[in-house]
């Protein structure tokens, strides 16, 4: 069987969410293969890149090239691919050109954020606004996409429980979650160690570090941990993923980039791990999410991580530190410090990460990788 994985969306230089997830479940069967599991003994892997360079970022496995998913061929991307002969193409993405194809389809919907929160960032062009909230003032549109699929994947229950309350869709809909990076959930006796070595840094006069990643967009409530950092003397905030200039522009205008934040504009692994490593917590005060892969990246870390309170956190880290995100970010904020501050007892604290290790350890690219390989074959 030929199983095509596309791999268009994978960014150069550095992983997103979705190119994460494509890398990550390319990877993982890519090995079990390796490894002749029986379960993908019978299975071919290609994967469909636009760009050389995604390369990089991607497993070596076999690859073939087609246009850009953004550009203006993409509605003939089935018409490209017939000539390799796939079995079954799985994208990570809904919109992928299917007219005309001869092979099975299975296509991935992240989310519904855009449905909750309509508003576009005010930094894109004015164009690309309008047509966002046309496209997420109807379901119509994603019903079209999705009802072109033979199945349906999503990344949480959550979201799959959203997508059959709106009807969505009406073809199989399946969960394949994200997962943190194999081999990076920590032991116990690991993650107390680390911690010992947190508090002694902080015994000695280093500041506790707060680590958000994450984008910038206005459902992500930045607002409200940049407003909760000005009532946290001897902490600091570091904002890793990159920032547009417009968006920078705003928060610092508002007063919200003070001297306790450090925005790196972009990280690599290497120090994300090491700022999660140290870290007093991994904060995020999303409005919505479809999973939050940097949650379970910090909990499989051994850091404690305080969540905004909201039915996707509460699915995949039922055992965090909680907070509203209920009001406006100024009215919020106090409740997001007494959250911050109750860590600051190590037995609290201890409670929290050793509880995150067991949560995260639910989830695996294995069992992830396996249940894509139980839908092609059930196709």
């Amino acid at each position: 069987m030929k199983l095509f994985i596309d791999a268009r969306y994978t960014r150069i230089g550095f992983h997103d969410g979705i190119s994460r997830y494509t890398a990550s479940l390319i990877a993982e069967l890519a090995r079990l293969i390796d490894e002749s599991h029986p379960a993908v003994r019978d299975i071919e892997l290609t994967q469909i890149i636009s760009d050389e360079r995604q390369l990089d970022m991607l497993p070596n496995v076999p690859h073939v090239k087609i246009s850009s998913p953004t550009g203006p061929l993409e509605p003939t991307a089935a018409l490209q691919l017939n000539k390799f002969s796939p079995d079954v193409v799985f994208s990570p993405m809904q919109t992928i050109g299917s007219a005309g194809r001869r092979f099975k389809l299975i296509l991935t919907l992240h989310d519904l954020i855009y449905y909750a929160h309509p508003t576009p960032p005010g930094f894109l062009p004015a164009p690309v606004r309008c047509g966002w909230r046309l496209f997420h003032t109807s379901y119509t549109p994603q019903r079209l996409l999705l009802n072109r699929a033979d199945a349906v994947v999503t990344v949480s229950e959550t979201t799959a429980r959203l997508m059959r309350e709106h009807r969505l869709t009406r073809k199989p809909l399946h969960v394949v979650p994200n997962a943190p990076q194999p081999g990076s959930i920590v032991s116990a006796d690991t993650a107390l160690e680390r911690d010992a070595a947190r508090q002694a840094a902080w015994d000695a006069g280093a500041p506790r570090d707060l680590v958000y990643m994450g984008s910038f967009m206005p459902y992500k409530n930045v607002e409200t941990l940049l407003h909760a950092m000005r009532s946290l003397p001897g902490y600091r905030l570091h904002l890793l993923s990159k920032m547009p200039d417009a968006r920078y522009a705003e928060l610092e205008s508002a007063g919200l980039l003070g001297e306790n934040i450090v925005v790196h504009n972009g990280t690599s692994d290497e120090e994300y791990a090491s700022l999660l490593e140290g870290a007093h917590a991994l904060v995020t005060a999303s409005r919505a999410e479809g999973y939050g892969l940097p949650v379970v990246e910090g909990q499989a870390a051994g850091t404690p991580v305080v969540l905004s309170d909201i039915e996707i956190f509460r699915e995949i880290a039922p055992h965090a530190s909680f907070a509203p995100v209920s009001g406006t970010a100024e009215q919020d904020a106090p409740a997001w410090v007494r959250a911050i501050l109750a860590l600051e007892d190590p037995a609290e604290r201890c409670t929290h990460f050793l509880q995150g290790l067991g949560d995260a350890s639910h989830y695996s690219w294995h069992d992830s990788a396996l249940k894509l390989v139980s839908i092609v074959k059930g196709l």
